[in-house]
C-alpha cells in the first residue's frame, strides 16, 4: 500500500509541473524531462519528510536534485537550466502553509479576545515563517547549482570574441 501512495505522489508531481510547463509556454521536447525532474525532486522531498528530517531541509535538498538536473538536462536539450527547473519545483511550493498564514491574517482583523488573539498571531506568524523559509529553501537549492556551474558570465564571453 506503502508503494502505491509513492507511485500517486510521483505521477501528480510530474503532471503538475508538466502542467505549468504548457502553462509557460516552454518548447515540447522539454515537458518529459521536466516531468521526470519534477517527480524526483518533489519524491526527495516526502521521502526526506517521511524520514523525519524538516520540511525546510527536505525542499532544499529536493530542489538541489532539480537544480542539478536542470544543469545537466540544459546540455541534453539544448535550453536554459530555467526552462526545467522553474517548472518542475513549483509543485513544491509551500501553498498550505501560506494559505494558512493569510486566514490567520483575516482572523486577526476580527479578534477581541487578548488570549485568543495572541494564539492566532503565534500560530499566523509561524505558517508565515515556514512558508518563508521553504521558498527561500527552494530558490536557493534551484538556482545554487546553475550558478555554480556556469563557467563565466554573458559580459566575459562577448568581450573574448
Amino acid at each position: 500500500m506503502e508503494w502505491i501512495s509513492f507511485l500517486d505522489t510521483w505521477i501528480w508531481l510530474g503532471f503538475a509541473a508538466t502542467g505549468f510547463a504548457i502553462l509557460f509556454n516552454v518548447p515540447p521536447r522539454t515537458l518529459w524531462l521536466i516531468f521526470i525532474m519534477a517527480a524526483l525532486g518533489g519524491t526527495l522531498k516526502f521521502i526526506g519528510l517521511k524520514l523525519g528530517v524538516n520540511i525546510i531541509l527536505s525542499s532544499f535538498s529536493g530542489a538541489l536534485l532539480i537544480g542539478f538536473l536542470s544543469v545537466q538536462a540544459s546540455h541534453f536539450r539544448h535550453s536554459p537550466p530555467f526552462v526545467f527547473a522553474i517548472p518542475a519545483v513549483i509543485p513544491m511550493v509551500p501553498g498550505a502553509f501560506t494559505y494558512r498564514m493569510m486566514l490567520g491574517i483575516i482572523r486577526l482583523t476580527g479578534e477581541n479576545d487578548h488570549a485568543l488573539f495572541l494564539q492566532l498571531l503565534q500560530e499566523t506568524v509561524d505558517n508565515g515563517l515556514r512558508a518563508l523559509f521553504v521558498l527561500s529553501a527552494l530558490s536557493l537549492g534551484v538556482s545554487g547549482p546553475m550558478l555554480l556551474s556556469r563557467k563565466s558570465s554573458m559580459k566575459e564571453s562577448k568581450r573574448k570574441n
